[in-house]
Parts: structure tokens; sequence; C-alpha cells
């Protein structure tokens, strides 16, 4: 009778949800053959309940097999090696007490019930599975293949090293290369959690997940389809059960210890009430398979695990990926956020956030010399300005435009020389700079007529989620918030405030950051925890130190987002008090039905020692408070 299955991905592994391996009997089968044999037991059973005599009991037992018999299988395997007390041993005893003593029906419905219990835990386990899988397909399917002068799409997977493809404007690069033709500015983010993009030409790598903002560009493949941060997380998310929270390890330890007790205690109570005179043997004798079939601990075994499984999941539909039941756990503990600033509590992306001018020139009228500067440019920071400027360009009175990417624009403009760029750019034309010195944010110097103009500062603003984000976590209990970011103090401590942070921590280099961290976290209580959020790749060692490390996974680098615990994918801020009430809730129902489970089993137990209760109410019994306590567990996914 094939019970044994195995998941869709094919991973091996030692389930989090049961006490004993998925794949009861060892021959793997998919989910709906198990489905179907699950099916046809239940079937069996009605129609045994619905006869009499021989045919009854021989439906009955067709149906303990077709459910049973992986379990069966599984626990004649574990005594082999030596696995005297597992949960398959106890079912198995249970239920073949059961028989002997006449009990078919409730040994049918005892392997049924269990196993149903077991589907629906593999379904809610697969669900979460397939819920990050889609929001980890960052990458695109397919790429424009540039064959013998002619370009035709095809799926990324096609694509091999050292083949041409095009990227064209507004796309993001579908696999790493290297330019062979063309020139463009890059939106890095992804990478590098730098919100300034990227020049690239002739000769310069580019790698998977950047967008393309401007020019057309021709790569060769330099890394085949497959190797990429969604990958690499992918496989870290298969592992995700092995980081077990430490509801599920007390349950695993609880199961070790229980399993023996009661099959001891059930012996005993077959035994020596009749010795003592205190009644027959069948009688303790069928109290004691009742003992059994009540102490089974699936409802514990089953439930738990689920939970967490199910608040990973309800994680993964909104946005949040966590790679392992130990961290969600952990989450609920939080007592102080830290952050980086660029690409994590801002948008990566620039506006104007002032304008400098000099003397004899208004602030209007550099945003205005600025605007046809940059009229022609596709570049990010160009564009900025011109949706700055209010006014129409006439672009018949420029001429003469040339970009140079990475550094500026020169034109003519009504017959005198206009220069919009760099401040480097602008020195190496020979037009003297009056631009500030230091200043957070990237600058963009004006010059007309070989006379210098102005300079407009573009900022990377707050996202629109930052401040909800801030007031959310204090709302939640959090402590302290802190800011840890390279930034000016100028910018760092306006982004602060803007926000909500509390304390604002500037000028750090990545080893600043990781002493902060260090000295942040001998400031908790025993029981709490530093979360970290950062994106970039040098907050990966911070990432790494924090007790749970969040990377901003729309945005974040490969590297931050393998070090972290969890990852965003939409780059809300907002997200991380949403994962700690996950977290809250997830805990609090796996509590539940800790206590739950745990007292009902004592008082059947004690009540079926008494002969107060029959076979048929400890069947009930125990997988009533199994069912209850998976349909509680289902409802951390919501």
């Amino acid at each position: 009778m094939p019970h044994s299955h195995e998941h869709e991905h094919h991973h091996d592994r030692s389930c989090a949800c049961c006490a004993h391996e998925h794949g009861h009997g060892g021959e793997e089968k998919s989910g709906s053959a198990r489905l179907v044999w699950l099916a046809a037991a239940a079937i069996l059973f009605l129609l045994g309940l619905l006869s009499r005599g021989a045919v009854s009991v021989s439906l009955f037992l067709a149906a303990y097999l077709a459910a049973g018999f992986g379990i069966l299988k599984e626990a004649v395997e574990n005594l082999v090696h030596g696995e005297l007390f597992d949960e398959t041993f106890l079912m198995a005893l249970a239920s073949i007490g059961a028989i002997c003593i006449g009990e078919y029906g409730e040994a049918a419905a005892v392997m049924i019930l269990f196993q149903l219990g077991e589907f629906l835990q593999d379904k809610a386990v697969d669900s979460s599975r397939d819920a990050i899988r889609a929001l980890m397909d960052i990458r695109p399917d397919t790429a424009n293949l540039f064959e013998n002068g002619n370009v035709r799409e095809v799926h990324a997977a096609e694509v091999r090293v050292g083949d041409l493809i095009e990227v064209h404007a507004g796309e993001r690069i579908p696999l790493d290369g290297r330019v062979e033709s063309g020139s463009s500015s890059l939106n890095t983010a992804a990478l590098t959690g730098e919100s300034l993009p990227q020049e690239v030409g002739i000769g310069d790598t580019v790698k998977s997940g950047c967008v393309n903002l401007s020019g057309t560009l021709l790569l060769r493949v330099t890394t085949p389809f497959g190797e990429d941060s969604a990958s690499k997380i992918l496989a870290l998310v298969e592992h995700a059960e092995e980081n077990k929270a430490e509801s599920e390890k007390f349950i695993t330890r609880f199961a070790r210890v229980y399993t023996p007790v009661v099959v001891i205690l059930a012996a005993l109570l077959a035994v020596l009430p009749p010795l003592l005179g205190l009644g027959t043997f069948s009688v303790f004798l069928n109290r004691a398979l009742n003992f059994l079939v009540i102490s089974c601990p699936c409802a514990l075994v089953i439930s738990i695990p689920l939970t967490f499984f199910s608040g990973i999941g309800c994680a993964s539909h909104n946005g949040i990926l966590v790679k392992g039941s130990n961290h969600l756990e952990a989450l609920a503990r939080a007592e102080i956020a830290a952050f980086d600033k660029t690409g994590t509590l801002t948008r990566g992306e620039f506006s104007v956030s002032e304008i400098l001018a000099s003397d004899g020139f208004s602030r209007e009228a550099v945003l205005e010399l600025a605007a046809y500067g940059e009229a022609h440019s596709d570049h990010p920071l160009a564009r900025s300005v011109c949706k700055t400027f209010s006014g129409e360009i006439d672009r018949n009175r420029l001429s003469d435009v040339q970009e140079l990417s990475g550094h500026g624009v020169r034109a003519t403009l009504d017959g005198k020389e206009l220069i919009v760029g760099r401040e480097s750019y602008l020195r190496e034309l020979g037009v003297p700079c009056a631009a500030p010195a230091a200043h957070a944010a990237t600058s963009v110097c004006v010059a007309y007529d070989r006379q210098f103009c102005g300079t407009i500062l573009l900022a990377d603003m707050p996202k629109e989620d930052a401040k909800q984000a801030l007031s959310a976590l204090h709302e939640l209990g959090v402590k302290r918030t802190v800011m840890l970011t390279g930034d000016h103090p100028a910018a760092a401590e306006a982004v602060g405030k803007e926000v909500g942070i509390r304390e604002v921590f500037s000028s750090l280099l990545p080893e600043d950051k990781l002493a902060k961290v260090r000295e942040l976290k001998r400031s908790l209580s025993p029981q709490g925890i530093l979360l970290y959020t950062g994106d970039g790749i040098n907050d990966t060692p911070v990432l790494a130190e924090a007790d749970i490390g969040i990377a901003m996974g729309g945005l974040g680098t490969d590297a931050a987002m393998e070090a972290a615990d969890i990852v965003i994918m939409g780059d809300e801020p907002s997200k991380i008090a949403k994962a700690i009430q996950i977290s809250r809730k997830t805990q609090h129902i796996a509590k539940e039905n800790i206590v739950f489970s745990i007292a009902v089993k004592v008082i059947i137990l004690l009540l079926s020692s008494l002969g107060m209760v029959q076979l048929w109410a400890a069947v009930f019994a125990d997988v009533g408070v199994c069912m209850l306590a998976i349909l509680n567990s289902l409802r951390a996914m919501r």
C-alpha cells in the first residue's frame, strides 16, 4: 500500500512538521497518489460503518492497511535501526492493539485521520514554498538573443555563455555579461545599494537584476542562467525548515521523553491493577489501549511546526521571505531596530532638494538653464531636473548638444555655450566653480557663457512608508530605533527626523557600523533581540552580526540578501512591522496549541485510566484534538 511520498520539489529532509520523516514506507510517491490512497481508505471506512459482520471487519481492515501500511512499515524499519519509541511505533502499537481486541473501526479511524493531518500539513508547507518562489522571481524569463544580425526573444535558459544579448532602455538585465557595444546608465541598486546610477560602456561588466535606464546595450553573456541571486536565495529557503524555532525543538524533546513514558505507563496499567486484584486483565488491557491511542502526541508534533510554516507562508504572501522558523519566532522579541539609510529608508531615487544660485542669477534661471541642458538626456538626474522645471522647453534654441556619459552635457543655447554636469567636468572645461564643498546631496553644476551660474542639489528622499514603518515599530513596543549610515551628518539627521528615527549615527565606515551594532546588543535585555535592516554590500557583516538581519530584497545586493535572515522583497520598510505582527500571532497560536493539546491529553488520559472513556471517545479525543490544533495552526496563514 503506497503511502510514501515526496514533495514536488524533490528535497530530501526530515520534515519539520512531524517527529518522523516523510515518505512512509520508503517508496516515494506523488502527493496526488497519496491523496488517492487516503480517499480510498476513507471510502472503505465509511462502507465498513454501513456494513455488518465479517464484511464490516474486512472493510475496516482494508481501510486500515490503505491508510496505515506506510506507517507500519516505517515503524518496523525504525525498530530494526533501534528507534523504538518514536511516533510511528506508538501509532502502530495502539492500532494493532485495537485490532487485537476487536476494535477494527477505531484502528482504521486513527490511521486515516492521522494521515489526513499529515497531508494537510504537507500542502501547507508546499504552499509556503510556492509563494516564496513566486516572490523571488525578480529576474526576467526572456532575453533578446542577437544572432547573425537579427534579434529574437528567447527564454533566458536557452542563452549560453558567450552568446550576445541586447538589452533595451527600461529593461532589466537577464544575465551577467560584458558590454560589447553601446553605453548607458544602469540602476545598480539591486547589487550595490547605491542610488547613484552607474555609467557603463564598452568593456564594462554588468550583472543581472540591474535596470538599463537609457541607451541600448549589446552584452556578451558571462554567467549561465540560474546562477543568480534569486536561485541562491531559493536554495537557502529550501533548507529553511532546518532552522527550527525553540517551540519546535521543545516539541521534539518532549516527544522523545513522552512516548516511552506513556508506553511504560500503558503497560503498567494493563498489568498492575489485575495483579493487585482491582479487575480483570481484559478490562485493563482495554484501558491500556485507550491510554495509548489518547496519548499519541500527533496534535503537538504536527500542529506546532505547521503553525510556524503557516506563519512563514503568511509572511511570503506579504512579500516577506523568512529563512527559518527560528527567525520568525525571534522577531516577536524585537527590542532594538537599526537601519541603514540609503536604499533602506530612502527611495534610491533622486529629486531636487535645493537650488543654490550664484550672484547675478536667480534660482529660477539656474533651474531653467539646467533643464535646457538636460533636455536631451535620459539620465535619472537629468529627468529629475526637467521634471522640476515647470516651463516649456523650446528645443529650437538648442544646438550642438554633446553628452559625455558620467560627466555632463555641453550645448549651445541662444548662441552661447551651456554646460551642465559634475563640478569636475566644468573645471576640466575651464569654468571656475563655487559649488558647495561637502554636501550629502548629489550636485549638478550649471555654467552659461563661461560663467558659473549655480548648483542644483538632488537628494535621495525617504520612502513613502518609511515614517509609517517607524511609527508602527514604536507602537509594537520596539524600545529603540537607530540609523547607522555613512552619510553626512546633516543629511542623516534630516532623514532621521523626517521618518521618526530616535537615534542617528552618521559618517560610519562598515567597521564602525559593526562596532555600533555590537555596542547596541550589549544594551539588550536578556530576552530582547536586535534587528538590522540594510541593502548594500557594506551591510553584509552587520546583517550577519545582528540577531535578525533583514535585507531589502528588491534593491538589495546578492551578498546582503544571502547574509540576511529575512528578505523584504518589495523594499517597503513598513513590512518589518508586519513581519513582527505575523511573528507574534504565530507564536501565540503555537502556545495555544501546546496548552490546549497537553491539557486535553492529561484530562482524557486520567479518565481513560479510570475506565470512564471508551475507545471511540479515545479516538475522538486524539484525532479531534489533532484536527482542531491543525485548523488553529492554519490561522497563521491569514
